[in-house]
């Protein structure tokens, strides 16, 4: 098996485009069995954020993986395959594991260092594993993705500032306003973990009075009580919008939330951003007077907030370390099935001469037979003994695959999906 890494996100793709790719949490298990149904597909993990769709998968094929991933994403998205080419990036092998790295450190975030996304990828992870869509391979790279992201946070100064999609969006609101969000009356719609981290962000920036307003009450209410904010019904959004100098649009819901008709006649400014995808709030409402919207194309045009140089730089010093360390232990994974195979079949070729043995030589005791038995297969593990020890840590270096493939080679072994379905072009993605 192999790893393959196809998405889309800011990057490659507008908000239009992600709304449809977008895929609810309450569906993403369903869309996992989908995709490991397929035939080429033997393990999946699907993450889907307000700028990012991905799917990480273990193929037994470059090209019939990477059918399978974008047959799946076009049904769901209901984007034809053309079009959605077009807003794909693909990762394969070494490719996919340094994307991985770089993804879960910050790297690729639109606000670069955001340590949001590391929460995500768990998630990601919790849901795959609980699906069962996650076998050896992604257990292995989500659990290393999810470490060398710690260890990016922890060891550089890449999240300075707690820069997060929400802090970033508040720089855009920042200008609209003077400058200056201090005592600005606030409204956050939803209460998921893009509205906690909205309110706790809101909070820390001296906006105040806080309304906070979800469809579940109860989560509204205790969000509201954590922060000295207060919940308000969903029912009365209205009345709680005529108060708001900003808004914050964080829910999962499938249609707009903010319509024109809800925002008409207002005399004073109002900084809407939104936050969700698919998007919260209709297009019209962008152009009534005296409102303004940031959604998430608008934030990926604006680039704020970029770390040091040198942060960015020791980020990407670790990632490359890591790979590195990845590869090898993939290498040697790769030919352990290899050794165990060569080790049966020198245990086959001598039980079949202990066989023959026995047959020619009746009048052996039983004792006698087990010291021989004994001797062959002492002679056997020390002749594998030291060549087994060596290719194993050849493989684990640069060009190692080579060593496995001569093993099965010399000795007409045959080891389940230890061979590529198909050639592998030079590829590295557009992301």
């Amino acid at each position: 098996m192999n790893l393959l890494s196809v998405g889309a996100s800011y990057r490659t793709a507008g908000v239009g485009t992600l709304e449809r790719l977008s895929i609810a949490g309450s569906d993403i298990p369903a869309v996992l069995q989908k995709l490991v149904a397929q035939p080429y597909i033997g393990e999946a993990v699907l993450l889907s954020t307000c700028n990012r769709v991905e799917v990480w998968a273990a193929v037994s094929s470059f090209h019939g993986g990477l059918g399978d991933l974008c047959t799946v994403l076009a049904d769901e998205s209901g984007i034809g395959s053309t079009e959605l080419a077009s807003h794909l990036y693909v990762h394969y092998d070494e490719a996919a594991v340094r994307h991985s790295f770089r993804v879960s450190s910050g790297l690729d975030s639109m606000v670069v260092g955001e340590s949001q996304i590391l929460g995500q990828l768990r998630d990601a992870y919790h849901v795959a594993t609980e699906a069962d869509s996650a076998g050896r391979l992604l257990h292995e790279l989500m659990q290393q993705t999810l470490r060398v992201g710690k260890r990016a946070h922890s060891e550089t100064g890449i999240d300075k500032a707690g820069q997060s999609v929400v802090t970033a969006a508040l720089d855009v609101a920042a200008d609209v306003f003077g400058g200056d969000l201090a005592g600005r009356k606030g409204l956050v719609i939803g209460a998921g973990a893009m509205g906690a981290l909205s309110v706790a962000t809101l909070t820390r920036s001296g906006v105040g009075p806080l309304q906070i307003t979800n469809r579940g009450a109860d989560r509204a209410a205790r969000l509201a009580e954590a922060y000295g904010a207060t919940a308000v019904p969903f029912d009365s959004l209205d009345a709680a919008l005529a108060k708001a100098d900003l808004v914050v649009c964080a829910t999962a819901s499938t249609e707009p939330v903010l319509t024109p008709d809800r925002l008409t006649g207002r005399d004073r400014e109002l900084v809407v951003l939104d936050l969700a995808v698919p998007r919260d709030v209709a297009p019209g409402v962008a152009e009534l007077p005296h409102v303004s919207v940031v959604d998430i194309d608008g934030l990926a045009a604006s680039r704020r907030s970029l770390p040091a140089a040198a942060d960015t730089a020791a980020v990407e010093q670790i990632v490359s370390c890591e790979v590195d360390h990845f590869l090898a232990w993939l290498r040697g994974a790769d030919i352990a099935p290899t050794v165990a195979a060569l080790r049966t079949r020198a245990d086959e070729v001598v039980t079949a001469e202990l066989r023959k043995l026995s047959s020619r030589r009746p009048e052996f005791t039983d004792e006698q037979r087990s010291d021989v038995a004994r001797t062959l297969h002492r002679v056997v593990q020390q002749l594998l003994h030291s060549p087994t020890v060596r290719v194993r840590q050849l493989a684990a270096e640069p060009g190692g695959d080579q060593y496995a493939a001569l093993l099965r080679e010399l000795f007409d072994l045959d080891v389940p999906h230890a061979t590529q379905a198909d050639a592998v072009p030079e590829i590295g993605g557009k992301a």
